[in-house]
């Protein structure tokens, strides 16, 4: 794979290499990919945020879908940034052992790792995790798929 790294990845440039646009881009900035391993970013939560009056009135927070979101969001840099990759349409197979550890609030900006375990045939398996504060706040295992890819391997298609 190719490991060359990647780094100051801002909100427009994300947008090259996934399909998530606003409102439900939940990534603001990646420090750093290594493609086909590792990514670091994070997103700030502003109290401006669209689900925040819903979510709740008298005490904000994000949702777990969000957070959930986030975490993926990140963790598809880990291998939409392989050659070929940039800009494909990604699906959910699975997400596992998600936790919710600390409620994250307005002000708050959660740092994510992701770690991508494997990648093959347009599947892709890792995992991610979020920090408030260098405290763990969420994680999860995850399966994605690139349905474009993953197709040409499907047995009907041949």
């Amino acid at each position: 794979m190719d490991n060359k790294k990647i780094v100051d990845l801002d909100v427009v440039q994300i947008q090259k290499y996934q399909q998530n646009r606003h409102p439900v881009l939940f990534i603001d900035f990646v420090n750093e990919v290594i493609p086909g391993e590792s990514a670091y970013g994070y997103k700030c939560f502003s109290f401006n945020e669209w689900y925040f009056p819903a979510h709740f009135n008298d005490e904000p927070n994000v949702p777990g879908f969000i957070q959930i979101e986030s975490l993926t969001q990140l963790f598809l840099m880990t291998f939409l940034t392989l050659p070929g990759n940039e800009g494909k349409k990604t699906g959910f197979v699975s997400i596992k052992s998600a936790n919710f550890k600390k409620k994250i609030v307005p002000g708050n900006r959660l740092d994510i790792s992701a770690k991508l375990h494997s990648y093959a045939r347009g599947l892709a398996r890792g995992n991610s995790k979020g920090y408030i504060n260098n405290e763990l706040a969420c994680e999860a295992d995850l399966v994605i798929t690139i349905p474009d890819i993953m197709t040409k391997y499907s047995p009907v298609n041949k």
